[in-house]
């Protein structure tokens, strides 16, 4: 007789949950704050565990620098319209949102943490312990941990380990990744918003979020740098594993490619951004000698108009962007990132839409680029789902679930207490 005929019947594993671990209930909101826009979309998890957005709002910034708060009142108002426009869509009222860390000069800080279990079991208790070392570790005059990554676990000898939690062992050893910015930018951040009756229920790092919201699982996987070019930063991520390994941000975006523009060209900052959405590109072609654009001049009167070649305003943008790609390459190296960041590289944000900046990241990065629009997300208009909005649609993935430690620690009474509670402490102490 056939031995397979005697096995039983192969029973099928049950169904996985379809709301991720982490994922918000009811009605929330998120705030993408950048130096060229102010972005909130309200939403809520729908029952196969992908949101829904409810209400969308966006505004020209204000009182934003580097992605940095510079102008309290400025920046209070293009808040609050935002978050007004998406309240009204939504039919509801906001308390707090989750927000992207862009101000504060995020840095990433890798930590490798011994911890003696004595023989016994782990516990969650011992994580949080190993948790809260990394961020003491870390920290520095003026510095707070908003991210710390479990980035695996090694159990006395065994190396891999994902969840340790009720193994033996006598020493435990964790690789953390945490994420640190600037506390007195947190906390003109959280001002901010106090003014605007909000609170922030959540930081999630800029370029994380742009990761959750381009990249495909296999890049996440074997190894992908999302770089997200936005108006005032440029930032990036590496993902490997399906963990986020590193990040970092540039102080310079779509801004200084107008900037530099409007000053070569003396030309009204505005019609520098027109130059640059309508004709800009970092590739040069023949005909771009032939084509003449006019250029209002500062200062004269409106008949008077200049005209250049096209080749003269790819000239200019050339320059900064290839630059801002060799800055990134810089910093990948110095992070020691080239095997972990694999061969594939994801651009998106809004200056990642200019005509030839998929080719030249390729032959400065010496890597394969794509374009990276967002998922899909439904319930919000197709013009709110192109790259320059792959933050805040990245932050909505964050609140489904998406991109959370493996490891859904839950504070205990031996943690310290959180960031932003100590923000509102700080901030009503003073009032």
């Amino acid at each position: 007789m056939n031995q397979l005929a005697r096995l039983p019947p192969a029973i099928d594993p049950p169904a996985p949950a379809r709301r991720r671990r982490g994922a918000k209930p009811g009605t929330f909101g998120v705030l993408d704050i950048g130096t060229t826009k102010v972005v909130c979309v309200i939403a809520r998890i729908e029952n196969d565990g992908e949101p829904r957005a409810l209400g969308f709002g966006w505004q020209r910034s204000r009182g934003v620098k580097g992605g940095s708060i510079v102008d309290l009142e400025e920046a209070e108002s293009a808040i609050r319209a935002a978050v007004g426009q998406a309240e009204e869509m939504a039919d509801t009222r906001l308390n707090s949102v989750v927000v992207n860390l862009s101000c504060g000069q995020p840095e990433s800080r890798p930590q490798n943490i011994q911890w003696g279990i004595g023989g016994r079991a782990v516990t969650e208790a011992d994580l949080r312990a190993i948790l809260n070392e990394g961020r003491r570790r870390s920290a520095e005059d003026g510095r707070e941990t908003v991210h710390a990554f479990p980035l695996g676990f090694t159990v006395d000898a065994t190396p891999g380990v994902n969840d340790p939690r009720g193994m033996i062992c006598d020493t435990l050893t964790a690789r953390l990744h945490l994420v640190d910015a600037a506390q007195a930018s947190l906390r003109n951040l959280g001002a901010c918003l106090m003014r605007g009756d909000l609170e922030i229920d959540e930081l999630v790092s800029a370029p994380f979020a742009a990761g959750l919201a381009t990249l495909v699982e296999d890049e996440k996987q074997l190894g992908a740098t999302v770089i997200d070019m936005g108006g005032g930063t440029t930032s990036f991520a590496v993902f490997a594993e399906g963990h986020l390994l590193h990040t970092a941000q540039l102080a310079v975006g779509g801004w200084q490619v107008t900037n530099d523009l409007a000053r070569l060209l003396s030309t009204p900052v505005a019609h520098a951004e027109r130059l640059k959405t309508l004709h800009g590109g970092v590739l040069s072609a023949p005909e771009d000698e032939k084509e003449w654009l006019p250029v209002p001049l500062v200062g004269e009167e409106d008949d008077q108009i200049a005209r250049i070649p096209r080749a003269m305003v790819v000239g200019i943008i050339r320059p900064r962007i290839e630059e801002t790609f060799e800055l990134i390459r810089d910093k990948l190296d110095a992070a020691g990132l080239s095997q972990e960041m694999g061969r594939r590289v994801v651009l998106t944000g809004g200056a990642s839409q200019l005509v030839g900046v998929r080719e030249l990241a390729a032959d400065v990065l010496k890597r394969q680029v794509r374009l990276g629009r967002p998922h899909p997300l439904r319930g919000l208009p197709e013009t709110a789902q192109g790259p320059g909005f792959a933050a805040p649609l990245g932050l909505l993935a964050w609140c489904a679930g998406e991109g959370r430690p493996l490891l859904d620690l839950q504070p205990g009474l031996d943690r310290a207490p959180g960031l932003f509670r100590r923000i509102v402490h700080w901030l009503r102490d003073r009032a």
